[in-house]
């Protein structure tokens, strides 16, 4: 059974992106939660984006981190097949510790000035929808990778563990930057167990201090732990300022200028 399910890798990808970015489009559509940003040249920066990072991991990546994986787990290397527990409870600390660990990611790329450099790209964006759960700069993408082949290699998790693990990474990125509205209640019982939408916008705001909080993005426990949660926004949901101090919408916008940002100091 694991067999075909990692046989089908490439369409179990494709599946999960296209149903989820179309499942919140509909819910953007019917609940919007802010006014739209969805204009031609900044959705198309986005799509450009994403288009130039599946080229730049294959060209700049000899291996990624499911592909490594497959090795690593017919080798039985790393320090989770040593715990002595069943295959599904490995598979389930597999995801929690790999979440943790790109939740560890996320703040390093926000306190280190040299990554910030690629990340800001992501928090340029003036808007806040679902297109910008897939805005990155393919440098930070690449980053990412070498960052989650040295995970592979360290803890061991299974082939299905990584792949369940980067479908949810994905699916999370496009729900948790969806401009669509949520009753407060759940929301707030949502949020017990996981990132949404309300909770990563204000991680999005061009306040300073509240955009250095809520870092989660399947997992709401790692903010509240580490003590980077932050409820709410100092303004309204719909009328907090999106976007990095110094960069404009236009400028955000532009597909050329944020794939040569990174040169630019802030």
């Amino acid at each position: 059974m694991f067999e075909t399910f990692l046989q089908l890798e490439p369409e179990l990808r494709l599946a999960a992106f296209g149903g989820t970015i179309g499942m919140i489009l509909l819910w953007e559509f019917l609940a919007t939660k802010r006014s739209s940003e969805l204009t031609f040249k900044r959705t198309l920066t986005h799509f450009l984006l994403m288009i130039v990072n599946s080229f730049a991991l294959r060209f700049v990546m000899p291996i990624l981190a499911f592909e490594l994986a497959l090795h690593v787990e017919a080798r039985e290397m790393g320090l989770l097949p040593l715990i002595p527990a069943p295959e599904f409870v490995i598979f389930f600390i597999s995801l929690v510790v790999l979440d943790l660990a790109i939740y560890t990611q996320h703040v390093m790329f926000h306190k280190i000035p040299f990554f910030w450099r690629f990340h800001r790209v992501h928090h340029a964006d003036t808007g806040f929808d679902v297109t910008t759960g897939f805005r990155f700069h393919p440098g930070e993408i690449v980053f990412s990778m070498i960052y989650k082949v040295a995970l592979v290699l360290l803890l061991g998790p299974s082939a299905a563990a990584v792949l369940v693990f980067e479908i949810l990474l994905s699916s999370a990125s496009l729900f948790t930057h969806a401009n669509a509205d949520m009753p407060r209640r759940l929301d707030s019982l949502l949020r017990l167990v996981i990132v949404t939408p309300d909770m990563h916008r204000i991680h999005h705001s061009r306040q300073g201090d509240e955009a250095l909080t809520n870092f989660g993005f399947n997992l709401s426990l790692w903010d509240r732990i580490f003590g980077t949660y932050h409820r709410d926004p100092s303004l309204p949901h719909a009328d907090m300022l999106i976007g990095t101090e110094n960069i404009s919408a236009q400028q955000a916008a532009s597909f050329g200028t944020m794939l040569i940002l990174p040169i630019h100091k802030d």
